[in-house]
């Protein structure tokens, strides 16, 4: 495996990874869907990719890394999140912008120029999303984060990770103040109209679950009571 891989095998790599296959199975109707692609092209993939060694994979059970597979959607996990992160920081493109531009960037980047990106940004640990960064020795950064969706009243929250395939949602969160680092505080949940009421930045905001999709958050301790 000393050449480099091709983009289409960087992408179905850095999918399978994105879907949990690090350390669980990935089922092909999965990969399709996120790659948009019919099934039977999957699967005809999936069979080169694990000839080639970068998965494991059965066709009734689905497809796992190996760790030479990990490796290398890391390797592209990473570029794409130092691109992303250079044409906010240094070009000042809006974060809305960068993913697609990434995508077609990660895949040009030689080794030099990846750490030369990382050394200029400093050795950054999240891309413009907030999604972690992974280091110059592949390591990936776990976080145990849920749904912004998933909080109820009363609870307060701060946005991690955004979602960023969709540059419309990502206009719209960062108009409202939903970006990484804002602090939420959801006030209330209607169930029957699946509308949330939040507190950010002193603005409340009604939203529904979808509007709320694609972020991602911590919840924050409750302060102890003076005195105790």
């Amino acid at each position: 495996m000393s050449e480099q891989p091709s983009q289409a095998v960087q992408d179905y790599l850095k999918i399978i990874h994105r879907l949990g296959g690090s350390d669980q199975v990935v089922f092909p109707v999965d990969i399709a869907a996120a790659l948009q692609v019919k099934p039977p092209s999957v699967t005809g993939m999936l069979k080169r990719l694990a000839e080639a060694g970068w998965i494991s994979y059965k066709q009734k059970s689905g497809a796992r890394l190996t760790p030479s597979g990990l490796s290398e959607a890391l390797r592209v996990i990473r570029r794409h999140r130092l691109v992303e992160l250079f044409l906010t920081q240094v070009l000042k493109l809006d974060w809305s912008e960068v993913d697609a531009e990434a995508e077609a960037l990660e895949h040009a980047i030689s080794p030099r120029l990846e750490q030369a990106l990382a050394d200029y940004l400093g050795e950054p640990v999240e891309d413009p999303h907030g999604h972690p960064i992974p280091s110059r020795t592949l390591e990936l950064r776990q976080r145990d984060l849920g749904r912004l969706s998933e909080y109820r009243d009363g609870q307060t929250v701060v946005i991690r990770e955004a979602q960023d395939d969709n540059p419309a949602r990502l206009r719209h969160w960062q108009e409202l103040g939903l970006t990484p680092g804002a602090t939420v505080h959801i006030l209330h949940y209607q169930p029957l109209d699946d509308l949330f009421e939040v507190e950010v930045g002193g603005r409340l905001i009604r939203l529904g679950s979808e509007g709320l999709s694609g972020l991602r958050g911590e919840l924050v301790a409750r302060q102890a009571s003076a005195g105790t």
